[in-house]
């Protein structure tokens, strides 16, 4: 079979269950195999399949129809705010700085495709000046929060011979520490000017937005000898559109409208560990 429809239920719900098998059984769907019993399945493509595909949509199931060629990827690249942390750190930031709803609206605006990225970064960033950038270690420590399914999903790519980058439109000073936690083997980011312990309001140049990620993408297929169809990117705001529809398999994780509309495979539901039943891990192959 040259493809499988991938159903995930949302995390703790077990809703791949009597309801969507019997919806299955009756569209003339084959028998599901698990890969994790009530959580995850694959099922052969069938001829009715665009009808159950919608009838499906009133459970909290995320569904994508994969290719089994080329499955499981040798390269994941990862955007990092509201993908592999559940926060967005530009705004944590703002918060502290006491423009935490400029700094929000601003991003809302840049991540839905209403700003141009590199002119709304300036203009978060220079609401930040004065700063103390001993205020980040804190951050880290009492407010960033990894995403479900972050560790297992990098720790099992690895384990599998893959090689992980996480690459963010943000900046170093979070890259580098989430990076290190999760065990990417590199990340990218953008560098904040700072002087006498202090944010100056500045972004070293050049600016790393859409462009600068699908470049990532490039450089480190080239680099590896492999294909960006070797790749899974994952991401959820408008300056990921480009890397995800060049890699393999690029996955839209709970992301902004604009980025839904675009992408071919979107989790909704589910968490990071989505991305390995897409590529056709079993929960038992999972490694924490």
């Amino acid at each position: 079979m040259d493809s499988v429809l991938v159903l995930i239920a949302a995390p703790g719900t077990q809703a791949i269950a009597a309801p969507i098998l019997d919806l299955l059984r009756d569209l003339g769907g084959g028998p599901p195999h698990w890969l994790a019993e009530g959580e995850a399945c694959e099922i052969s493509a069938f001829a009715r399949l665009p009808e159950f595909m919608l009838a499906i949509r009133r459970f909290p199931v995320d569904a994508a129809l994969i290719s089994n060629q080329n499955r499981r990827k040798r390269l994941l690249i990862a955007d990092m705010d509201s993908t592999m942390i559940e926060q967005e750190c530009i705004d944590e930031l703002g918060e502290a700085a006491g423009a935490g709803e400029a700094i929000r609206d601003i991003t809302r605006r840049a991540m839905s495709g209403e700003l141009d990225f590199e002119t709304a970064l300036r203009a978060r960033v220079r609401l930040l000046a004065g700063l103390q950038a001993g205020l980040v270690t804190r951050l880290l420590r009492e407010r960033i929060t990894f995403m479900p399914g972050a560790q297992t999903l990098i720790t099992t790519m690895k384990a599998n011979g893959a090689y992980t980058a996480l690459v963010s439109g943000g900046f170093t000073v979070f890259t580098g520490p989430v990076a290190r936690a999760l065990g990417f083997d590199e990340n990218q980011a953008n560098e904040l000017v700072i002087e006498d312990e202090r944010l100056t309001g500045d972004v070293r140049p050049p600016i790393l937005g859409q462009r600068a990620k699908l470049e990532a993408l490039h450089r480190m297929t080239g680099r590896l000898g492999l294909d960006p169809g070797d790749a899974l990117a994952v991401g959820d705001g408008a300056n990921d559109l480009a890397m995800l529809a060049e890699a393999g398999m690029g996955v839209a994780l709970h992301a902004k409208p604009t980025v839904q509309e675009s992408a071919l495979i979107r989790v909704n539901h589910g968490d990071l560990t989505a991305l390995l039943y897409l590529q056709g891990y079993t929960k038992a192959q999972f490694r924490n």
